[in-house]
């Protein structure tokens, strides 16, 4: 371990580590977010002739929205549940299809299943590593 330390190659292999690892830290932009515009003259709602597909998006948006974390996240901004379903059905099928979409992926906590899964690969790769370094290094 010691004769690692003192290789050639050590201190600029540390430093170019740390440069690229500062270089990408400070890359990170801000997150942005916007109300859905509403467009009062737009209504769409009213139209008597819905398509299959817009009612069923729709569907899919009011239950998400009686979700209480979503709920209590409106409310937080200042919109009630009436407001935000005047604002969604303002919207275009496409807009609102695209918004029904993306909604199956909103979650209080996160996605816990990509975590544990991070850590299962993490926890395998370490027992490859000790594995495949048995009895290689020695600690003196």
């Amino acid at each position: 371990m010691k004769t690692m330390l003192r290789a050639f190659y050590a201190k600029p292999l540390a430093i170019s580590l740390i440069a690229a690892l500062l270089t990408i830290s400070s890359l990170v932009a801000p997150a942005e977010a916007m109300f859905i515009p509403a467009a009062p003259g737009e209504n769409t709602s009213a139209q008597p002739h819905l398509s299959a597909d817009r009612t069923m998006d729709l569907a899919r948006i009011e239950a998400v929205l009686e979700s209480k974390v979503v709920r209590q996240k409106l409310m937080d901004y200042g919109l009630s549940p009436d407001e935000a379903m005047a604002r969604v059905n303002t919207l275009s099928d496409q807009q609102l299809h695209e918004l029904a979409a993306h909604s199956d992926s909103v979650q209080a906590g996160g996605d816990a299943v990509g975590l544990f899964f991070g850590l299962i690969i993490v926890g395998l790769l370490a027992v490859l590593l000790v594995f495949l370094v048995q009895g290689r290094i020695e600690v003196k």
